[in-house]
C-alpha cells in the first residue's frame, strides 16, 4: 500500500489530485475547493473569474504559435459525492480524504474516493501550471454542484466563455469517447401520517439491511446490483401480511444518484410473533442472496431488539407506503435499440426517509428520450398519487444529443490511432453530464467527453486506475497539440 499518491506519474496532475483529496468537497459544501482553484489561478498569474454561484474560470494565453488554434474549454466538477461504509467514522464536511494506491488503483479507506471528477479537475490545474505543454488559447471551467442539482451548469452565464471546444472531463472508460448523455429528472414523494401510541404486548425491534455494494445510479444501473429500499420494502410487505407488524420508522439511502447500500426500519412486533419475524428475516437474509448471487456477496439482514420508540405510524398509511415502495418500478426499464449496450431509461429509487409525520421518498429518473422519461414520471405520479402522496417533479436537466460529424471527435480519434494503434470506442453514457445543460447556454460549441478509468463511483469501493490516468494525460496533452485552426 502506498499512501504517497503524490509521487505518482504524471506528477503534477496526482499533486492536484492529492491536494483536492485533502479538501472537504461535498455536494453544496465545496466552497474549500472554489478557493483553493481560485487561488491557484491566481498563483499561477492568470485571469481568474468567479461567479455568482462558485464557477470558477481560469484562462491561459495559447503557447507560441498555436495562437490561431481554436479555444478549448477544459471542465470538470469541483464537488464530490459523500458515501462511506456504515461503520467508518467519517466527516465529509470536515475530514480529509484518506486515499492510497494499491495494486494499481487508487483507493479510498471506508469512503468515496472523489476520483469523479477530482481527476478531471486535476487534469485541467495541470494543464494551467504547465511551462512545457504546447496548446491554442484555454479555458479552465470548474462548475459546482453537478452531483446534487448541475446547479454551476445551469447557473453559467452565455458569454463568459470565449472557448469553441468544450472537453469534458467527467467519463470513467479510457479508451472511449462520449458524444453523447442522458437526461434526468428527480421525483419526489412525501406521505403524510399519524403518530400512534406504541401499541401494548409488543416488542420494538430494528431491521438493518447493509452491505450491498451501491454505486452511480447511471453508469452502475445495469449491472442489476441490489436496491436496499426495494428489499426491505419487499420484507416488510411479507411482516405486515403475516406476522402484523408495524412500521414506526425508515430510513433507506442517502443520495438520489447512488444506488441505496443500506435501509433500516424500526417496527412494533406482537409479542407472540417474535420468533416467527425472527425466522422470516433469517429466510429473507437466504431469499435475497440467492437472487442476487454474484451481484451482492456482502448483503446482510439482521433483526434486533431496541429501546422503545414513542409511537408508529397509523395503518392505512403504513399500507399505502408499503403498497407504493413495492409497486415503484426500479432499475433499467428499456435499454438502447440504436446503441446496443447503453441503457436507454432508467429509475433509481434512492431514498425513503421518515420524519416527524412525514416519509419523503426521492427517485432519480435517467433516459436519453424525452418522451419515455416523461412516461416514468406518470407511472411515478400514478403510483404515489393512489397510495395518497404528495407528488412533484424537479431537477430537470437536458440530456446530450450526438454529433457523429463533430470535428473534435474525428481530430481525437486520430490522436489516439496515431498514437496507441487503436480507434477509442465512440459512446453515449446513461448518467448526467453537464454537456447538455452547458450546450443549452453555448449551442456553438463543439463538445466532447473523456477520462481515465474510474470504477464503482458514488459508492465507497470507488477507484481509479493509474495505468489509465497515465494514457488519459498523455491524450490530452497530444490532443491539445492538435487542436484545429479557426
Amino acid at each position: 500500500m502506498n499512501t504517497n499518491i503524490a509521487s505518482l506519474e504524471p506528477n503534477a496532475l496526482w499533486k492536484y489530485f492529492k491536494a483536492l483529496s485533502q479538501i472537504p468537497r461535498p455536494s453544496k459544501n465545496e466552497g474549500a475547493a472554489i478557493d483553493f482553484v481560485e487561488k491557484e489561478g491566481k498563483r499561477l498569474g492568470l485571469e481568474t473569474i468567479k461567479d455568482e454561484v462558485g464557477n470558477v474560470i481560469i484562462r491561459k494565453p495559447a503557447t507560441p504559435g498555436m495562437e490561431n488554434a481554436k479555444g478549448v474549454v477544459l471542465q470538470g466538477h469541483l464537488d464530490m459525492v459523500p458515501q462511506k461504509n456504515s461503520d467508518k467514522k467519517h466527516d465529509f464536511d470536515k475530514d480529509p480524504i484518506e486515499a492510497f494506491e494499491e495494486d494499481g488503483w487508487v483507493k479510498a479507506n471506508g469512503t468515496t474516493l472523489g476520483a469523479d471528477n477530482g481527476m478531471g479537475v486535476a487534469a485541467a490545474l495541470a494543464v494551467l501550471q504547465s511551462k512545457d505543454l504546447k496548446h491554442g488559447p484555454v479555458e479552465a471551467l470548474f462548475t459546482v454542484d453537478e452531483e446534487t442539482g448541475m446547479t454551476g451548469a445551469n447557473a453559467l452565464k452565455p458569454g463568459i466563455l470565449k472557448g469553441d471546444i468544450l472537453i469534458n472531463m467527467d467519463s470513467e472508460d479510457e479508451g472511449e469517447l462520449y458524444v453523447g448523455c442522458a437526461g434526468g429528472t428527480d421525483a419526489n414523494a412525501v406521505f403524510t401520517f399519524m403518530e400512534e401510541e406504541f401499541p401494548a404486548q409488543h416488542q420494538a425491534m430494528k431491521i438493518s439491511l447493509t452491505g450491498l455494494k451501491g454505486g452511480h445510479s447511471g453508469m452502475d444501473i445495469v449491472l442489476q446490483r441490489g436496491n436496499a429500499n426495494k428489499l426491505l420494502f419487499r420484507l416488510l410487505k411479507h411482516l405486515v401480511i403475516n406476522d402484523h407488524v408495524r412500521l414506526s420508522s425508515v430510513d433507506g439511502g442517502s443520495l438520489r444518484n447512488a444506488i441505496p447500500r443500506e435501509a433500516f426500519a424500526e417496527i412494533a412486533v406482537p409479542n407472540k410473533k417474535l420468533e416467527d419475524v425472527q425466522a422470516s428475516v433469517k429466510h429473507f437474509e437466504e431469499i435475497f442472496a440467492n437472487e442476487l448471487k454474484g451481484a451482492e456477496p456482502g448483503l446482510r439482514l439482521k433483526i434486533e431488539d431496541i429501546e422503545e420508540p414513542h409511537f408508529v405510524m397509523d395503518e392505512m398509511t403504513q399500507d399505502d407506503l408499503i403498497n407504493s415502495i413495492q409497486a415503484c418500478p426500479n432499475g433499467v426499464i428499456r435499454m438502447s435499440t440504436e446503441m446496443p449496450g447503453l441503457v436507454e431509461t432508467s429509475l433509481n429509487l434512492a431514498i425513503v426517509k421518515s420524519h416527524t409525520k412525514e416519509v419523503e421518498v426521492k427517485a432519480l429518473i435517467r433516459s436519453s428520450v424525452d418522451t419515455a422519461k416523461e412516461d416514468v414520471e406518470s407511472t411515478l405520479e400514478s403510483i404515489f398519487s393512489l397510495g395518497g402522496a404528495h407528488v412533484w417533479f424537479d431537477g430537470q436537466y437536458p440530456g446530450w444529443k450526438p454529433n457523429m460529424a463533430s470535428e473534435i471527435l474525428k481530430t481525437m480519434q486520430k490522436v489516439y490511432e496515431d498514437n496507441w494503434g487503436i480507434i477509442p470506442e465512440i459512446k453515449a453514457i446513461h448518467a448526467g453530464l453537464e454537456c447538455g445543460i452547458l450546450g443549452s447556454a453555448y449551442p456553438n460549441w463543439d463538445m466532447i467527453s473523456f477520462g481515465p478509468t474510474i470504477n464503482f463511483p458514488h459508492s465507497p469501493d470507488e477507484k481509479v486506475n493509474v495505468e489509465t490516468v497515465k494514457k488519459f494525460w498523455d491524450f490530452l496533452v497530444e490532443t491539445l497539440k492538435n487542436i484545429p485552426n479557426k
